[in-house]
C-alpha cells in the first residue's frame, strides 16, 4: 500500500500566498468602503453614475450638506458638468431636458442669476432654452416669466403687446398666448384631433374633412330635420331638456353640426346680403366655426321667439354647466373669444370643464390657456 506524500510549499511562496491574502483583505475593504461611500450618497436620490463622481470629484461633503438634489444629479450624470458652476447647479430649479446642464452652463455665462435660470428652464422647452441662451441677456425677464403659463418663446411677443397696448403682465401673457396679437385667420393653429375639450375660433381651424361622431337629433329635439350632433354632446342636451321640461321650460336646438361647405354657404349667404365687414365680424369662416366639432347647439325656447328674454335663458344660465354645457360667448368676453355675444350658442365641453369655468367665470379659452396648451 502506497502512502500519499504531503506537497510541501517552499518558504518564498507561502509567503507570497500570505501576501496575495492581505491584498485581497484590503481590496475587499477598500471595496466595501467605497460602496459604503456610495450607497450613502444614493440613499439621499442619487444615481449609481451621479453618485461614482461626486467621489471621483471629492463632493460627498458638499452633496451630504444638500441632500437630494434633481439638478446636481443631472450635473454630475453630465459630461458638461463644470466645477465652478457647482454652487449655482444646487440653487437651480431642476426640469427634464436632456442638455439641461448645458444651457445651464451658457445661461450662467451670461449673467442671469440662479432664480432667472429656473424661470427660462421652467417656461421653455429644450429648444427654446437653447435659442434664448444665445441672445443678449434679457433685464426684467421675471415681469412675464413670473406668471405661470407663460411661454418663453413668446417672451418679445409679450414685449411687443404689453408696449403696444400698455396691458398688464398677466392679461398680456393670456392674450399673446392665446394669439390675440395676431391677425384673425392668419397662421393659425389646425387642430386635428377631436376632443370635448377642442378650442376652435379665429385661430384654431379645422381641416376641410374633418368630421365628429355624428348621430341624427330627433325631431322632439329639433328645430328641423335632418339635424345631427356629436353622440355625446346630444345625450347631454337631451338630458338636460327632460329636466328643463320637469321645471316647465321648453329647449330645442335651432342649429348644430354644420360641415365646412355648411359654413362657406352661410358665409357667402351673408356676404351677399350684408357685405364683408358683416361676413368679418359676425361670421365664421369655413373651417373656424364650432359647429363643425358637432359639440355647439344653438339653442332656442319653445315658449319665447328671442331666447335672450326667455325663462329658459335663464335657467340655462343656471344650470347648463351641471350637464357639461357653457355659454361660449359672453358678452364681457368678446375680446376673448373673438365673437359677438351670442345668448343662445352653447358648447358642450364635459361636467368638470362646465363646473370649472361656471365657478370661476371664465371662457374656454382661458381655460385652455391655463390647463390644456403644453
Amino acid at each position: 500500500m502506497k502512502v500519499k506524500k504531503k506537497i510541501r510549499l517552499k518558504a518564498p511562496y507561502v509567503k507570497l500566498l500570505k501576501v496575495l491574502g492581505v491584498i485581497l483583505v484590503i481590496v475587499i475593504a477598500i471595496f466595501l468602503f467605497y460602496r459604503k461611500q456610495i450607497n450613502e450618497i444614493k440613499d439621499l436620490g442619487y444615481s449609481e453614475k451621479a453618485s461614482n463622481n461626486i467621489l471621483f470629484n471629492f463632493k460627498k461633503d458638499y452633496v451630504l450638506s444638500v441632500g437630494e438634489n434633481k439638478t446636481l444629479n443631472a450635473a454630475f450624470e453630465s459630461p458638461d458638468f463644470i466645477e465652478d458652476n457647482l454652487e449655482d447647479y444646487s440653487k437651480i430649479d431642476y426640469v427634464k431636458q436632456d442638455n439641461l446642464i448645458r444651457n445651464i452652463n451658457k445661461l450662467i455665462k451670461k449673467g442671469y442669476m440662479n432664480s432667472d435660470i429656473s424661470l427660462i428652464l421652467k417656461h421653455g422647452s429644450e429648444e427654446d432654452v437653447a435659442s434664448f441662451a444665445k441672445r443678449d441677456k434679457v433685464k426684467y425677464l421675471e415681469e412675464f416669466l413670473s406668471i405661470n403659463n407663460a411661454k418663453l418663446s413668446n417672451y418679445d411677443r409679450y414685449l411687443n403687446y404689453s408696449y403696444e397696448t400698455g396691458e398688464d403682465e398677466e392679461t398680456t401673457v393670456l392674450y399673446v398666448n392665446l394669439n390675440l396679437d395676431k391677425t384673425p385667420y392668419e397662421d393659425a393653429t389646425i387642430v386635428e384631433d377631436f376632443s370635448y375639450d377642442m378650442v376652435v375660433n379665429k385661430y384654431r381651424g379645422l381641416n376641410e374633412d374633418f368630421v365628429p361622431n355624428l348621430v341624427s337629433i330627433s325631431e322632439k329635439y329639433a328645430s328641423d330635420k335632418g339635424m345631427k350632433a356629436e353622440k355625446v354632446a346630444l345625450n347631454a342636451f337631451i338630458k338636460m331638456a327632460k329636466d328643463a321640461e320637469k321645471a316647465g321650460l321648453g329647449l330645442v336646438i335651432n342649429s348644430s353640426y354644420r360641415s365646412y361647405q355648411d359654413q362657406v354657404d352661410i358665409a357667402e349667404t351673408y356676404q351677399g346680403l350684408y357685405g364683408d365687414d358683416y361676413v368679418t365680424k359676425y361670421v365664421a369662416k369655413p373651417g373656424f366655426s364650432e359647429h363643425q366639432t358637432g359639440l355647439a347647439f344653438d339653442i332656442g325656447s319653445t315658449t319665447s321667439n328671442i331666447f335672450a328674454n326667455s325663462k329658459e335663458y335663464t335657467w340655462m344660465l343656471e344650470n347648463a354647466y351641471k350637464y357639461g354645457f357653457i355659454l361660449r360667448f359672453p358678452q364681457k368676453y368678446e375680446d376673448i373669444t373673438g365673437f359677438r355675444s351670442e345668448p343662445w350658442h352653447y358648447r358642450y365641453v364635459g361636467t368638470k370643464i362646465s363646473k370649472y369655468i361656471y365657478e370661476n367665470d371664465i371662457t374656454l379659452e382661458e381655460y385652455y390657456a391655463l390647463f390644456l396648451d403644453k
